[in-house]
């Protein structure tokens, strides 16, 4: 991990140094805002990388050079094997999208339906507390 926050570190140099000199050669506001805000990006992700690495310490299987596949084994994570729930977020979405052209009725629906599918799809797996007598 300490190469990951160092190339996004670079990469938000680098960014921002040429929307200097784009700003300098005549560049139009769309690229100049367009290469601040890549540079702003690559930076946020550097720093979230560098973070997490500095909370969890420096001995990671990844960054060692001697290191081999398997010493990096372990459990990733629980993922879900099936849900439905992206489906509904995503047809709310479309339609909250849709009524931006279509009028303001159907995007008020289609947020509370979004905001709804949101709750849904977070809390899918969370389990209700035991109700103490």
């Amino acid at each position: 991990m300490k190469a990951n926050w160092k190339l996004f570190a670079g990469l938000a140099v680098f960014y921002a140094i040429m929307a200097v000199i784009y700003y300098y050669v005549g560049g139009e506001a769309v690229g100049i805002t367009g290469m601040i805000l890549a540079a702003c990006l690559a930076g946020m992700v550097g720093f979230y990388i560098w973070f997490t690495q500095k909370r969890i310490g420096f001995d990671i299987p990844s960054d060692d050079l001697e290191g081999e596949i398997a010493d990096d084994a372990g459990e990733l994570g629980f993922y879900s094997p099936h849900s439905w729930w992206p489906l509904p977020v995503a047809v709310s979405a479309s339609a909250m999208a849709l009524g931006l052209v279509i009028g303001w009725w159907l995007t008020l629906i289609s947020l509370v339906a979004l905001i709804v599918s949101i709750v849904g799809f977070v809390s899918e797996y969370e389990k209700p507390l035991p109700e103490s007598h």
